[in-house]
């Protein structure tokens, strides 16, 4: 359709003058589908619960708070201080139960009075909440991917200290190690960690304490779980195969001369493709008792020239390999076994969206009880994200090899970009609360689509 010029375009108009009017306009009205999805799963009543042990006074509760914060996250803000710039927004105050919001002396303090019991009750509501997720879906195999991650922070926090940290050096920083379900990209649990530990620590009680946590609920599911280099060993691959789980661990093989003995002696290798081949072999450490399965895969990569180089026409490459091992206790062919190890990387993309759009490395106080709270919260806004879109719509993929999500999600910032910042007006013609949105077309559709799945789903 084609349209006149005049029809296009305009005079140049001045620039108006403004004026603020305490008027009831919100610039969150996306937050609608998030009232929605509390109301379905009952979060204000449950997160009541987790703080109605404490004897405090204060009338905005515990789990106002941290309500509050998650809201906080799913908006895109980060430090507590950033609160003040929806203070007056009607569709917050809403979601909330309140006429006015905490200000950031209150939040900090809710945070700082938090116990270790808070934590605990807390951490129990995530985990439940994941569990319903996947009881309704009653998947017959769950993908387990266990790794830490580190937030830093540059001044002293209870329960911090100075460790290994490649990006920020010298910084205390705590390293909680985590347990995500691949299948629905949320965060499973959490072991929170001081910042000097290996990644090993504690790992090996968390991971059985979340294999029983699953089976119990989810009878009959098998369970499967991949982990890096740093928690190879006798313990966690023996643990691991006495409760009947398929593993897949990298080997730190630089440790075993006799690996390397393998590999150098070995003379064919078998082709996946024209970079990759591989061998396996049963084989165990002198130290350990059993023989496990070890799958040694080597990759044709080009090297870097370090000599000088003749400047002419043709600069020759040369090419090397670059090694990596794995053992499993999987009967799969070898390019399955390899294709469900790579898959873990898909973790690596769920810790930068909870660091970059959930905020998770963000420490906002000195207490170790306030700040495991702000870390539940972070992650408790991530599951929400996904749970909201897994509400919307069916799976959209079969599990494949490398046990891709079976949704295909959208990231948080682009829920927030698209639905949540959107100006709206609350008004009550004829006595009826009504938000209006400008009548874009993408977002009406949108908002209509996810509002009537939870009523499907209700």
């Amino acid at each position: 359709m084609k349209y006149s010029r005049s029809e296009v375009h305009s005079n140049t108009w001045k620039i108006p003058s403004i004026q603020f009017e305490d008027q009831t306009l919100t610039s969150f009205s996306g937050l609608i589908l998030f009232q929605s999805l509390f109301a379905r799963l009952g979060l204000r009543e449950k997160l009541y619960a987790c703080f109605r042990h404490l004897s405090t006074r204060s009338i905005f509760g515990h789990h106002v708070i941290v309500l509050l914060l998650v809201i906080h996250l799913l908006l895109g803000y980060r430090k507590l201080r950033d609160s003040r710039y929806y203070q007056n927004d009607p569709l917050v105050q809403r979601l909330l139960g309140l006429r006015r919001l905490p200000d950031v002396a209150t939040i900090s303090r809710a945070l700082a009075s938090a116990n270790a019991r808070c934590v605990a009750k807390l951490r129990r509501l995530c985990r439940r909440l994941c569990l319903d997720r996947l009881r309704s879906l009653a998947l017959p195999r769950l993908t387990l991917d266990f790794d830490g991650s580190v937030q830093s922070t540059h001044r002293w926090a209870e329960g911090t200290a100075v460790g290994f940290n490649r990006h920020d050096k010298g910084a205390r920083s705590y390293y909680p190690l985590f347990c995500t379900i691949a299948q629905v990209g949320q965060v499973f649990d959490l072991l929170h960690r001081r910042g000097n530990v290996h990644d090993s620590r504690d790992a090996q009680p968390f991971i059985l304490r979340c294999i029983r946590a699953l089976r119990t609920v989810l009878k009959g599911v098998a369970l499967e779980a991949r982990l890096d280099a740093a928690f190879f060993s006798d313990a966690t691959v023996t643990a691991l195969d006495r409760e009947g789980v398929e593993f897949t661990i990298s080997v730190p093989f630089e440790r075993f001369c006799e690996l390397k003995d393998l590999i150098e002696r070995r003379r064919r290798w078998k082709r996946f493709n024209e970079q990759l081949s591989y061998f396996e072999a049963d084989w165990k450490p002198a130290c350990w008792d059993t023989r496990y399965r070890f799958v040694f895969v080597r990759q044709r990569v080009k090297r870097q020239a370090k000599e000088p180089v003749q400047l002419d026409f043709f600069a020759p490459v040369v090419f090397g390999y670059d090694f990596k091992v794995i053992v499993t206790n999987k009967t799969t062919s070898v390019k399955k076994v390899v294709a469900f190890h790579n898959g873990r990387g898909a973790q690596e993309a769920i810790f930068g969206e909870l660091k970059s759009q959930s905020q998770m490395d963000y420490i906002p106080v000195r207490t170790l009880a306030g700040n495991q709270i702000y870390l539940w919260s972070a992650v408790l806004a991530h599951n929400l994200n996904r749970e909201l879109q897994m509400l919307s719509s069916p799976p959209q993929r079969h599990t494949t090899e490398k046990r891709t999500p079976i949704w295909i999600f959208q990231e948080l910032n682009t829920i927030r970009r698209n639905l949540i910042q959107r100006a709206g007006r609350l008004t009550r013609p004829q006595g009826r609360l009504t938000l209006t949105i400008s009548a874009n077309a993408s977002v009406k559709h949108e908002l209509l689509q996810y509002l009537r799945s939870f009523r499907r789903a209700a």
